[in-house]
């Protein structure tokens, strides 16, 4: 790995078979980072393959991803803390233990109620024709 990263390379990340991680250690990691955050969060992608992207966010009180949409299936499925999301104008109070599934295209964003981490993963490859 190059020294003057923090972190590995994504083409050597996600050069492997299978991998297993501790997702609050991963949190933990991202929140040592010596990097100022940007926009009050740092996302990670932990693994991609194909159109298939699994990313974890660490979010400051307030921060928040502005109002956008993906081309995928979406998952947002918080770690530590509260969120509020808002799918489609409907705001969702999201929580440890809860998943939030969204149909590819869905005008969502989110914002941090509490110093929070959640998982994301989007599969572009889903079938955007069925209801």
């Amino acid at each position: 790995m190059n020294t003057d990263r923090e972190r590995q390379p994504p083409s050597e990340r996600f050069a492997v078979q299978s991998i297993t991680l501790d997702l609050h250690a991963e949190v933990a990691a991202l929140r040592a980072e010596s990097s100022p955050t940007k926009h009050g969060h740092r996302q990670k992608s932990l693994f991609k393959n194909g159109g298939r992207t699994i990313a974890l966010f660490v979010m400051d009180v307030d921060a928040s991803l502005p109002e956008h949409a993906a081309g995928g299936t979406v998952t947002v499925q918080p770690i530590e803390g509260e969120f509020m999301a808002v799918v489609e104008g409907k705001e969702q109070r999201l929580v440890p233990g809860q998943i939030l599934i969204m149909r590819p295209r869905m005008r969502h964003s989110v914002r941090a109620i509490t110093t929070s981490a959640f998982l994301l993963q989007v599969s572009l490859e889903a079938d955007t024709t069925s209801p």
